[in-house]
């Protein structure tokens, strides 16, 4: 009983995890960040890193979206300083190198991508310790490379063109020279038997036929020359025979040919041992090189969209300049202005047809998510807070499988939308209350922007209600705003204007393309009744929803800094290094992403406080207000040092590690 429960509440649990991702994919078709994520993908070249691209979804922990934005700011700002990284895919490597660690022997061919894997990594970290100078973290995670120099020497020692080396070892050497003698020996024997037999021959060169060396007797002499036949034409008329005394080479030849097989595969094998014992190291190395992938395909995207770095904050405000649509053209592309939140949590946007409307509220939305998915967006200038969740109804959303009207998909969209809102959500709906009699669209309509109100989300809304209007001008936290018309060339400007009402411009555009005056006013009759004074030239004129449980929201983590944390290690602590268990001395203490800085014997590297473990503390190695610059820094520094505490020193420069 109690298992058929748990079974039943697990199978919920998946359910309700499949359909919120059916959600986010939803939305991301409705704002096109499903084009975005393409265009992503096609700049990185792993496949882990297009397939994380193709699974990221906005970040909830404001550290952590930091931490990424400034990530994809180092990025792009490394490739224009010193161009594109020199990244490569690293296809297939992870399957040689488990092929190694099996006790297979790897091929010369697999050795070589191998070595090419490995002159790979030695070109990233020469490439990040350039970016070093620009005093960044990005290029820090060279360190966390290791090109294996000796292993790659060896390979490269022993290995050529897909096949083992002559020079790989000094034994194939002497192997291979005897083979070349041996086989120089039976074709001068060979060559020996066609000039003294030469007018039993039908050629007068030697050939090789399976594998032996024969000349070509006429048939009827084949008695005349002492050997072997191994073949005939195909007429019959001539007989390949291996001469006697080309035969007593072949064992020879044989034999060695033996030996360098085993010769080699001796040598195959111990590349093999080679690159299993490193294997820990090589599998670092690729995941690694697929971060870095990920990372810099981001910096790749904002220089491919012409994107800037946003801001960040969790005081629910919207602050976008020049904003515009990622993917539309820019040189035609009109520049957005919003701003939304400081007590104005909905936008009313109204409007001609064909105005931009929806464009905008996609605009919006769209570097919303693109921003606190870690990338830069398509602004000037952008202040965008973090959202729990993005929710849209965009569309007419016709299901005809589920035999679902455009209105019926409509209110099914909105209740969805109602249940999962909550303060922290960002809503989008276009043309509200459409889809069924005007009347009760419109009495919908508000009902829906009403609701939306008592949740304190921030939604934008486009609609061509009068009645909405209304509602957004008299309701506190709601506003409205206007796409731009030119009256004169009847065309929209796509310029949004917060503040103000926006018009269909019916009647107006309709008088403007030839309809008479009297057909004009029988529909301003029908539209407004015969009491209502219009000018056509001007065109001016609930059941409670239960929401989702708390527990069942996606939540904004604010950032706290964490003390206990950046306290773990202090500078002079002996710690221990994991997994390789070495011994090293904190020089620089945990910052803000949980790195310290740790000096090992030969080193310095910055590692993840999860991978370190306290040794000794400072307090216990070293007496109170001890000079760590004796350890960390350099003699010719610290000599600089004290001179620049007594006077000025021309030209002097300290230079820090």
């Amino acid at each position: 009983m109690h298992c058929l429960a748990y079974t039943h509440g697990f199978y919920m649990f998946l359910f309700r995890i499949e359909k919120d991702v059916f959600i986010v994919m939803q939305v991301e078709r409705d704002i096109e960040f499903d084009k975005i994520k393409k265009i992503w993908m096609d700049m990185a070249l792993t496949n882990w890193a297009k397939e994380e691209i193709k699974n990221t979804v906005p970040y909830l922990y404001e550290n952590e979206l930091r931490a990424r934005l400034r990530d994809t700011t180092e990025a792009k700002m490394l490739i224009e300083k010193l161009g594109a990284p020199p990244l490569v895919s690293l296809a297939g490597i992870k399957d040689i190198i488990q092929s190694a660690e099996k006790g297979e022997c790897l091929s010369a061919f697999e050795l070589e991508e191998i070595e090419k894997s490995l002159v790979a990594v030695r070109r990233l970290k020469d490439y990040l310790c350039r970016g070093k100078m620009f005093e960044v973290s990005l290029p820090y995670y060279e360190e966390n490379l290791d090109s294996l120099e000796s292993v790659k020497e060896t390979i490269h020692f022993q290995i050529r063109n897909g096949a083992v080396d002559d020079y790989a070892s000094k034994l194939l050497k002497n192997i291979r020279s005897d083979i070349e003698r041996v086989k120089e020996k039976m074709k001068a024997k060979a060559d020996n038997i066609m000039r003294v037999y030469g007018e039993y021959m039908t050629e007068n060169f030697s050939t090789l036929r399976n594998g032996r060396i024969c000349v070509p007797v006429k048939k009827e002499y084949k008695h005349k020359v002492s050997g072997s036949v191994i073949d005939k034409s195909s007429t019959g008329n001539t007989l390949f025979i291996e001469p006697a005394s080309v035969a007593k080479y072949y064992e020879e030849l044989q034999m060695l040919l033996i030996d360098e097989e085993n010769e080699v595969r001796r040598i195959l094998y111990s590349l093999t041992a080679m690159v299993s014992d490193n294997s820990e190291i090589m599998y670092q190395n690729i995941k690694m090189i697929e971060k870095l992938d990920y990372i810099f395909s981001k910096g790749k995207l904002s220089l491919e969209l012409n994107c800037t770095n946003p801001k960040i904050n969790t005081d629910r405000r919207i602050i976008l300049k020049d904003g515009r649509h990622p993917l539309m053209d820019e040189r035609v592309c009109v520049p957005l202005q919003f701003e939304i939140g400081n007590g104005i949590n909905g936008i009313v946007i109204t409007g001609p047809n064909t105005g931009g409307k929806t464009v905008a509220i996609k605009t919006v939305a769209l570097n919303c998510m693109m921003a606190q998915c870690g990338l830069h967006v398509s602004c000037s200038e952008a202040d965008i807070c973090m959202n729990s969740n993005y929710l849209c109804d965009i569309g007419d959303g016709q299901n005809l499988s589920e035999n679902l009207s455009t209105f019926s998909a409509h209110i099914t969209r909105v209740l969805e939308i109602l249940r999962n809102v909550n303060k922290d959500s960002l809503v989008i709906m276009d043309e509200l209350g459409s889809g069924t009699d005007p009347t009760e669209g419109m009495g919908i309509a508000i009902a829906i922007l009403d609701e939306l109100r008592k949740s304190n989300a921030l939604f934008l809304v486009t609609t061509h209600y009068p009645e909405v209007k209304q509602y957004a001008q008299n309701t506190e936290k709601i506003i409205n705003a206007r796409m731009t018309f030119d009256k004169e060339s009847l065309k929209p400007l796509y310029q949004l204007v917060i503040g103000e009402a926006g018009e269909s411009c019916a009647f107006y555009i309709s008088r403007r393309l030839g309809m008479p005056d009297s057909m004009i006013r029988t529909a301003m009759k029908a539209a407004y009744g015969d009491g209502i004074s219009y000018d056509p030239e001007s065109n001016s004129t609930g059941v409670e929803l239960a929401r989702k449980s708390a527990s069942g929201i996606r939540k904004i983590t604010k950032s706290t800094k964490n003390n206990a944390l950046l306290e773990k290690f202090q500078i002079g602590d002996s710690v221990m290094i994991y997994p390789d268990k070495k011994i090293g001395i904190v020089c620089q203490p945990v910052n803000d992403k949980g790195v310290l800085r740790v000096q090992l014997a030969d080193r310095k590297i910055w590692i993840n406080h999860k991978r370190v473990k306290l040794h000794v503390a400072s307090s216990e190695l070293y007496p109170e207000d001890y000079d760590f610059s004796i350890i960390f820094d350099t003699v010719e520094n610290r000599k600089l040092r004290r001179e620049m505490s007594k006077r000025h020193v021309e030209g002097g420069e300290i230079i820090i590690e």
